[in-house]
């Protein structure tokens, strides 16, 4: 049984985490079990998407220019990178992120990023940092692609592989994916050098999908900002 304790949060998250339930023993043969419920919470979770998500496309314009030019500036190639990632039940969409690095993969094989990656430019070591990169994805968000709590979507070569080996791989997709979610305020971001970090993050995240709920992402949201400042695996 793999180890599901957690990267030790920031001191300033552990206020905002304190009241989310442990995380528990991955139910077995129970799937289905909150079905209905998770059926009954996303209109809310979709209306709280486009609550948050709206207002800070309006007031992070600014942000997003100042990003776009920084990007075109830095390096030869696009602004923004397109891949093709696995959303809910499976269904394939085209993530948007801010182009940090040199290459744009997209294919059978994908690989990851890792510390002093040569591959990544100046400004997309400051983007991927502090996870600016990122910001695009809210207008998958505006389009329904996304949510702003779910699952990390992998790329659809690492579905593929990790998908044959993790058992309960695919029960992360009974949830859309996000910008954020339990494995990444709980330390699991970043990079996955070994199956057993893999294992981690996709049990976290089937923990996650069997739970779905508006207060639940309201929680994992507020502790996001705190959860970048004590980041220490993403490059």
């Amino acid at each position: 049984m793999v180890s599901l304790n957690a990267i030790p949060a920031h001191p300033a998250a552990r206020k905002s985490l304190a009241r989310i339930p442990a995380l528990p023993r991955l139910r077995r043969a129970q799937p289905d079990k909150n079905m209905r419920r998770r059926l009954s919470d996303r209109p809310a979770k979709r209306v709280l998407d486009l609550v948050v998500t709206v207002p800070l496309l309006v007031l992070l314009s600014p942000l997003l220019a100042v990003i776009a030019l920084a990007v075109r500036l830095d390096s030869k190639g696009p602004v923004f990178f397109r891949q093709t990632r696995t959303g809910l039940r499976g269904r394939p969409f085209m993530i948007l992120k801010f182009r940090s690095m040199t290459v744009l993969e997209d294919g059978d094989t994908v690989v990851q990023a890792s510390k002093d990656d040569a591959r990544i430019t100046r400004v997309g070591r400051i983007l991927r940092k502090t996870s600016l990169d990122e910001l695009p994805q809210l207008f998958n968000v505006l389009k329904g692609e996304m949510s702003l709590v779910g699952p990390r979507p992998h790329a659809i070569a690492h579905d593929r592989h990790y998908g044959a080996l993790i058992e309960h791989y695919a029960f992360r997709q009974r949830v859309k994916p996000g910008i954020t979610g339990w494995a990444q305020i709980s330390g699991h971001r970043g990079e996955t050098p070994t199956l057993e970090t893999m294992q981690v993050r996709v049990h976290h995240d089937v923990w996650y999908a069997q739970r779905a709920n508006v207060s639940l992402d309201l929680r994992i949201l507020l502790a996001t900002p705190f959860a970048i400042l004590g980041q220490r695996n993403a490059y």
